[in-house]
């Protein structure tokens, strides 16, 4: 504990364990547990559960997974554990752009109960009435809040509901045999994945800049657009948190033009309640169930990207899609354009329980009560931020933001010789996580920073005090911070090894292959 109570950063020393991954801790014959003989009266009526499988289904040799013991398992994973950081241990508001909140612990209570996590989607729809109940109220709740007229939770995150998204367009414009619609339209700080996933669709990608306020240009939408435009693919507010109050007037252009409007609403922390897809004029838009509803960020997965059209695009949704007849819940595969499936069944329904929760324990103005403690907690960040030596927000300048802002640390660069990357390292040593942004560094030296709703001012002054020493010890003793970290699991990492392929190992049979003899 902190002798003085007047200085925020805390001492932090993070636990660090040697320790090997599971592979190594192999050890012929170990076992967790001894699973039992089948009985022979059950062998006798189901077999032995692996003849029935067909001829190319079975493996030719057992799996290579590691023999540990039950005790090792354990030791070994929550080491592992002591050396993460996130939303329930420290004030982690660096994560910019991926909203790292508290989700309530009574939602994973739910999501554990047997009556939702040993469901499977084979089940008949009379046994399973409460979980399509569920699907079919977080739809009719997501249609509310965005004002479009039906969602699917196929998708298992943003990038993946942008590529259903882009799939939606791709599928419209085939049927109305209009291939030449090959252009989609979007923008430098929009999330990365409105290009990407577009691309992989195989859209041509046409990128507008932002002008002096940071703000896409409205004259160079006119210019992109022509007889190839097949939509516009954007996030409002951006990654910078600069809202477009001109969003109306891209979206009326592209329609114009005869292409679609996709709104990526992957943070929508700022906006729930005050602004709607609907009245923008956006055919579809998408939440991230795993960042803005409840459930955890989980680093990739499993997340849920959810995806909503207006009615004129309700036949290209990916099926199974959940319906209602007054009576009960049903699935219905049977939608005449459909673009199939973009993941099993309907998607991971404990994000969709958990945001069903979240919803309902705060109903309405709860939601809007959440999005302006997260603008507020924002734009306070913001005005701490701006008092730092060094540190800069590009772009609209004294113009408040929403719910995030990517900053600057070129002056402090310039100053001092001390970079992001240096700062990020050092705020490892108080226990705080500090994030980049998106490559290419469009904004120079950037850091990005989302405080949510979930954080009290005490919490926020504690971040920004960690900050604070940082600039502090970066004018007084540059090195100091060049050095960082001092107090984390992983000190100084060698970088050249990310880019050759010929090190990279993504799986223990990868590593083997390439590093052992």
């Amino acid at each position: 504990m902190t002798e003085d109570k007047t200085i925020k950063v805390r001492k932090f020393h993070q636990a660090k364990w040697d320790e090997p991954v599971i592979f190594e801790l192999d050890t012929k014959g170990e076992r967790g547990i001894q699973v039992p003989r089948v009985e022979k009266e059950i062998q006798e009526q189901i077999g032995d559960g692996i003849s029935t499988l067909p001829e190319n289904m079975r493996r030719k040799e057992a799996p290579a997974l590691p023999e540990v013991s039950q005790m090792r398992v354990l030791k070994h994973f929550l080491r592992l554990s002591q050396h993460c950081l996130g939303a329930d241990l420290n004030v982690d508001i660096g994560q910019g752009t991926c909203t790292m909140k508290y989700s309530p612990k009574i939602n994973e209570v739910l999501v554990r109960m047997p009556e939702a996590a040993d469901i499977h989607p084979w089940q008949d729809e009379s046994t399973v009435q409460g979980a399509l109940e569920i699907i079919y109220k977080v739809d009719t709740f997501l249609r509310e809040i965005s004002g479009l007229d039906q969602f699917t939770f196929q998708p298992g995150g943003g990038s993946a509901a942008i590529l259903a998204m882009a799939s939606i367009v791709h599928a419209y414009f085939e049927s109305k045999a209009e291939t030449g619609r090959d252009e989609i339209i979007t923008t430098i700080f929009s999330h990365p994945s409105d290009a990407a996933a577009t691309a992989v669709k195989g859209f041509k990608i046409i990128t507008l800049y932002q002008n002096e306020d940071g703000l896409p240009d409205v004259e160079a939408l006119k210019k992109a657009l022509s007889e190839r435009t097949a939509g516009l693919f954007i996030t409002n507010p951006e990654d910078t948190g600069i809202f477009n109050p001109r969003i109306d007037e891209f979206t009326k252009l592209v329609h114009e033009a005869g292409g679609f409007c996709g709104y990526d609403q992957a943070n929508a922390n700022g906006i729930l309640g005050i602004t709607r897809a609907r009245e923008a004029n956006f055919d579809m838009c998408f939440f991230n169930l795993h960042k803005t509803f409840s459930s955890p960020h989980g680093c990739g997965g499993p997340g849920l990207g959810a995806l909503g059209v207006k009615k004129e695009l309700r036949d290209y949704l990916p099926v199974p899609v959940v319906e209602y007849n007054g009576e009960s819940y049903y699935v219905n595969d049977n939608l005449p354009y459909t673009i199939g499936k973009v993941r099993g069944f309907f998607g991971v329904f404990p994000a969709v329980l958990r945001a069903y929760a979240w919803i309902m324990s705060l109903g309405a103005e709860g939601l809007k009560e959440a999005a302006h403690v997260a603008v507020l907690n924002n734009n306070y960040v913001l005005k701490k931020i701006r008092e730092l030596r060094g540190a800069d927000a590009p772009y609209a300048e004294g113009r408040h933001r929403i719910e995030q802002v990517r900053y600057s640390w070129q002056k402090l660069m310039e100053e001092t010789g001390v970079t992001t990357e240096d700062v990020i390292c050092r705020m490892a040593d108080f226990g705080f996580h500090l994030w980049t942004s998106h490559h290419p560094f469009v904004v120079p030296e950037p850091f990005s920073i989302e405080p949510t709703e979930s954080y009290s001012k005490d919490e926020l002054d504690e971040y920004i005090a960690g900050l604070a020493k940082v600039v502090e010890e970066a004018y007084e003793d540059p090195e100091k911070v060049k050095n960082a970290p001092y107090n984390s699991v992983i000190h100084k990492i060698d970088p050249s090894s990310l880019d050759d392929p010929d090190k990279w190992a993504i799986t223990w049979r990868a590593y083997l292959k390439k590093h052992k003899t």
